[in-house]
């Protein structure tokens, strides 16, 4: 016959190892070095990343490096081949984040090809995490970066005088993962908008997290908007002890919530990575069950240990991990709706 006090005892750790298995959730088996990125242009940003990591690079050089590989491509409307804003001019955003807790931001940037350097310029060269708009551009002139033509991309060029047809605004769920860069004919409509975004967490061989995260911003915006990703908290942030997370989708809802902070907050509590994203999806689902279905979030992160997840609101949403030269794949990301 039990006695009471062993009773309770088995009853604790009864407690204990459910609640330690909700924590781990599904953990990846974790691997050293490591970068992950959003959405199948990843797959190339990772090369780049993973040439640095192999070597026993820094993270930072790292995520800076696979970014900007996404940066000098205009198919995927991430860089100065983008969808403009509503007056027809492309402005850019951009955050990095290292192991040391440092981080530097552009946002509205225009005629510079690379924004995440510029944010890491402003990271290592000036008392300021956050540069804006022509303040930004004259900060980059300075240190060296040439100021590119002012010209929309033939593709952009067409969606521009498409959107201007109307000027209507709807979303269109995973329009980063399409090959279309808007309204080419026959695969989006008039009204359609985008948001192209890469995010990238990488920890390296040192055990060292950093992030980055560059996009064009939502297609047709208003003019002076800026999303999620150059916001720390938001659309990037990185606590060395813990684990690192990037976002992508529509920038208001991720604001909204502190996204990135918040999922690792919740690795903190000791959730994995999967799991910590999909609370912080449950988070934007709670606030308004209703706008969310009719929307895209998707968060990525990485923790310590090496261990990787994602979740998003839609189905369609993928991210690229790569932890060794024959190991850089697509992963769908598990979904809420």
């Amino acid at each position: 016959m039990l006695k009471r006090r062993n009773f309770i005892q088995l009853s604790t750790f009864g407690f204990i190892g459910l609640l330690t298995d909700k924590l781990q959730g599904s953990a990846t088996k974790g691997n050293k070095p490591i970068v992950i990125s959003t959405w199948k242009e990843g797959i190339n940003a990772n090369k780049a990343a993973w040439e640095i990591l192999q070597k026993g690079g820094r993270s930072l050089d790292a995520v800076e490096a696979g970014v900007r590989v996404t940066e000098d491509s205009i198919n995927c409307c991430v860089g100065l081949g983008a969808n403009p804003d509503r007056d027809g001019f492309v402005t850019l955003d951009a955050s990095i984040m290292d192991e040391l807790g440092n981080a530097g931001c552009v946002a509205a940037i225009e005629r510079i090809k690379h924004p995440i350097s510029v944010a890491r310029r402003v990271m290592e060269k000036t008392p300021h995490v956050m540069l804006v708009g022509e303040g930004a551009q004259k900060f980059a002139v300075s240190e060296g970066f040439p100021l590119e033509e002012q010209k929309l991309s033939p593709d952009a060029e067409k969606s521009y005088k498409e959107w201007l047809k109307e000027s209507k605004y709807k979303p269109v769920i995973n329009i980063e993962n399409s090959n279309a860069s808007a309204f080419a004919p026959g695969k989006l409509s008039n009204g359609d908008w985008n948001h192209d975004t890469i995010g990238m967490v990488a920890l390296d061989a040192k055990g060292n997290l950093s992030g980055s995260c560059t996009t064009s911003g939502m297609g047709f915006k208003m003019r002076g908007r800026v999303g999620d990703s150059p916001i720390i908290g938001a659309g990037l942030f990185v606590d060395n002890e813990v684990g690192a997370a990037t976002a992508t989708g529509l920038g208001e809802e991720v604001i909204k919530i502190c996204g990135t902070h918040l999922v690792v907050e919740f690795m903190r509590q000791g959730f994995s990575p999967e799991q910590a994203c999909k609370k912080a999806v449950e988070r934007i689902v709670q606030k308004d069950p209703k706008k969310a279905k009719d929307n895209q979030v998707g968060f990525i992160a990485i923790n310590k240990k090496g261990e990787y997840g994602g979740y998003c609101l839609q189905k369609g949403f993928n991210f690229a991990v790569c932890y060794a030269e024959d190991k850089n794949f697509l992963v769908d990301g598990k979904n809420w709706f």
